[in-house]
């Protein structure tokens, strides 16, 4: 039996009024994001495309969610800021939600999964579902292009998934000195697309391991862009024989990578830095002269020729000499470019690498990737998934409603704060459903505006199974 006693929420008095607060509103919600978040799916196809390449081993008599319907929901959930499955217990009947995954929003009988379901999706998850996921992704990101690009940059990295538990492969990495994870993450380095990742384990991953995920991912993208420039960008654990080799076997193929330092490399670099001490040394007298402040730094670029020994041959190699009142700071990196000078080849294309660094921390900070503590490696995988699609649904509302605005460039954090985070309160009629956001509501013009946009754009043909 429920209490007949609302709940309550107490306040200070006001002039003589007492102020108290209930949950009798009925049809509210707090999110206006998932209506959003709808129309770019509807555009982009995302969650079809994921949902086509999960086995669904369900009997059907029994399923009350299609796998789409999951997929929509905790994407959507996640996007707006709901990062726990337990959320869906207080979700699954909020009925702005319920419009998003294109559900009659006061029927009780067509209220969204619960949070015991999402338990079982992510553990009945398999290795094949994943792995055609991952292909799913690769594939969503070469139909992001209207016609094939003349050149992409596939920017590599890895990131410390920290683990608190039992949870399977999470090892010891000395380096971030923690139990983790380190998934790697594959972004489009000129747009912030993302296309693909792997959760891996905690350990150092060797170049053979990096090379056999990266080839999948240019063999996939090779069977819909064979004379695409592809230019590989990673740090310095990048650069190996392997993916090197992937790169000389591809004629439209090239690489960019840090390059760690060693006494063969400091010993060619030491006549340059010697050059570039002098030339600070001289800017500091100069500055003292003149009575000004001496400068923090003085840079030069010159070119090597070198080769290790596990090599093929001698690639280019690009010395930054760096001197600062702090000492010197040499940094290398190796490439199969010809053509950009030293300058321009280390601080404007290799130092843009920096930028897939933001993209991570949106996708851990903001769409929490990195809540990876079920015991099974399998679920934990599939949990970052989840991640990925809510961040390309960002993306693809950033980059394509929210083009010449105030959110144009914002993260998804401030996106899902100022813009999904809204008050509504639902009404349905026999034959419509109107929606009642708030007279004062900041953001109305834009939201005009894009809902505008999303209103005329026609909705295109569900996407093929591809995977």
């Amino acid at each position: 039996m429920s209490d007949s006693t609302p709940t309550q929420l107490r306040f200070s008095p006001l002039d003589g009024f007492t102020v108290r607060a209930d949950f009798e509103g009925g049809a509210l919600s707090s999110d206006f994001g998932p209506l959003l978040l709808r129309g770019v799916d509807q555009q982009i196809g995302l969650t079809h495309r994921l949902a086509q390449a999960i086995h669904d081993g369900r009997h059907a008599s029994y399923i009350d969610h299609s796998m789409e319907d999951l997929l929509t929901q905790r994407i959507f959930q996640i996007a707006c800021g709901y990062a726990d499955a337990n959320d869906a217990n207080a979700l699954r009947r909020d009925p702005v939600f319920k419009l998003g995954a294109e559900r009659l929003p006061l029927e009780a009988e067509q209220d969204l999964a619960s949070a015991p379901t999402f338990s079982r999706l992510e553990n009945a998850a398999s290795h094949r579902d994943l792995y055609r996921m991952a292909q799913a992704f690769v594939e969503q990101f070469v139909a992001s292009y209207a016609k094939p690009p003349e050149m992409i940059v596939l920017d590599m990295d890895h990131s410390e998934d920290r683990t608190h538990g039992q949870q399977e492969l999470a090892f010891y990495n000395q380096h971030y000195q923690s139990h983790c994870y380190l998934p790697l993450f594959l972004f489009e380095g000129l747009s912030g697309k993302f296309i693909t990742a792997a959760l891996r384990p905690g350990k150092r991953p060797k170049g053979a391991e990096n090379a056999m995920i990266i080839k999948r991912v240019l063999k996939r993208l090779r069977q819909h862009w064979p004379e695409t420039h592809i230019l590989l960008r990673g740090d310095a654990h990048f650069a190996n024989v392997e993916l090197m080799q992937l790169a000389l076997d591809d004629p439209y193929t090239d690489f960019l990578f840090g390059l760690t330092s060693n006494s063969r490399l400091k010993k060619r670099a030491e006549p340059l830095l010697e050059h570039t001490r002098r030339l600070y040394e001289a800017r500091c007298h100069n500055a003292r002269l003149a009575e000004q402040d001496p400068p923090q730094r003085s840079r030069t670029f010159h070119e090597l020729d070198y080769q290790a020994r596990s090599w093929p041959k001698a690639f280019r190699t690009v010395l930054k000499a760096e001197v600062m009142a702090l000492g010197d700071n040499p940094r290398f990196v190796v490439t199969s470019l010809d053509d950009p000078t030293p300058e321009i080849l280390y601080a404007e294309l290799y130092c843009a690498r920096g930028q897939d660094e933001n993209f991570i921390k949106m996708m851990k900070n903001d769409l929490a990737s990195d809540r990876t503590s079920d015991c099974r490696f399998a679920a934990n995988h599939l949990r970052l998934f989840f991640s990925c699609a809510a961040y390309v649904l960002h993306h693809a509302l950033r980059s394509e409603l929210l083009q010449g605005t105030e959110l144009a460039r914002a993260q998804p954090s401030t996106v899902i704060i100022k813009l999904f985070k809204l008050a509504v309160r639902v009404v349905q009629y026999k034959d419509r459903v109107k929606l009642h956001l708030p007279g004062s509501c900041p953001v109305k013009d834009l939201l005009h505006t894009i809902t505008e946009r999303l209103y005329r754009l026609p909705r295109p043909p569900s996407p093929l199974n591809t995977c």
